[in-house]
């Protein structure tokens, strides 16, 4: 005699082993156009630069005959490492990165720190005022600045006196030019980062006795960590790829020659001696050296976890 019961096997749904259709095709869509842009973009002129790097042209005669492209290897590689000029302008970033992102964190901290607080009024009219040198380009911005450094027609170096040189030492001008124009937009990380601080840990500070200065830099700075970490990274890239302002500057700055930075290294090379794979070796040198920087910041700032620790009962 049977029962009308059915075990658990007989009604669970068969499995096929096969995954829902369409379950990649939307995300494979949406990522489509950024791998496209990224690869015609990125990959692909860093892989003809690394080709480039490897080539050179060899002259025949006494320069009236035609050249010819050979391989080369690492020779470019060799030659650009054993230059001079371009090994004094990862100094010169140095120094520039030395200067330049202290003066720049603190400046752009300390302001929006102060938008943060209840002492400032016209929140978004000040953070608009802060935000445009930003929105001038770099090109406008060196050429409005190499005016106001130029003795005879500045007005701000008449005002302190007229024998001012300031393009005499070159690397506090273009400083001053680069904290110009990014102090403005780094503000706006630093703000938008302490709008999401919660509002009761603050409250709480208070309650505690904490007053402003200390609930600022005891409570805000270490929950904005993150923010301070990104803005340094994106800073110590751009300072390697420092072009603009120092060729716009070179014509009224003695000390300002075509080697300054390794991306005017790589332009004159490559613009003046027509020498491209001397330029796109430099060029590869670079950006290795931008992906080490880039690791080596991103680890240094990193969160780390609390460590935990255990009491005895």
């Amino acid at each position: 005699m049977t029962t009308g019961t059915t075990s658990p096997t007989d009604t669970a749904p068969a499995r096929t082993g096969r995954r829902p259709r369409g379950r990649y095709g939307a995300p494979a869509a949406l990522i489509a156009p950024f791998l496209v842009l990224f690869t015609a973009c990125t990959l692909v002129p860093i892989g003809y630069a690394v080709w480039l790097s490897l080539f050179t042209e060899h002259r025949s005669g006494l320069g009236f005959g035609g050249s010819t492209t050979v391989f080369d290897g690492i020779g470019n590689y060799t030659h650009v490492l054993a230059d001079h000029a371009f090994r004094s302008g990862f100094v010169t970033i140095g120094c520039y990165v030395v200067l330049y992102i202290p003066v720049m964190v603190a400046l752009s901290l300390a302001l929006s720190l102060l938008l943060d607080s209840a002492l400032v009024r016209a929140r978004r009219f000040v953070q608009l005022s802060l935000f445009l040198p930003h929105a001038v380009p770099g090109v406008i911005a060196a050429l409005i600045w190499a005016f106001l450094y130029t003795p005879g027609v500045s007005p701000v170096v008449a005002a302190l006196g007229g024998g001012l040189n300031i393009l005499g030492h070159p690397l506090p001008a273009v400083v001053n030019v680069a904290v110009w124009e990014w102090t403005g937009y780094n503000v706006v990380i630093f703000y938008a980062a302490l709008q999401a601080v919660p509002r009761e840990v603050l409250e709480a500070a208070v309650v505690d006795g904490a007053g402003p200065l200390r609930t600022a830099l005891s409570i805000k700075v270490p929950l904005i960590r993150s923010s301070l970490a990104v803005v340094a990274l994106f800073t110590v890239i751009g300072s390697l790829q420092l072009f603009t302002e120092p060729t716009i500057l070179q014509g009224a700055a003695p000390g300002i020659t075509s080697s300054w930075t390794p991306n005017m290294f790589a332009w004159t090379a490559a613009f003046t001696n027509d020498d491209y794979g001397v330029a796109a070796a430099s060029s590869v040198i670079l950006a290795v050296a931008a992906a080490a920087l880039s690791f080596v910041v991103t680890r240094a700032t990193r969160n780390r976890p609390a460590r935990r620790t255990e009491t005895a009962a």
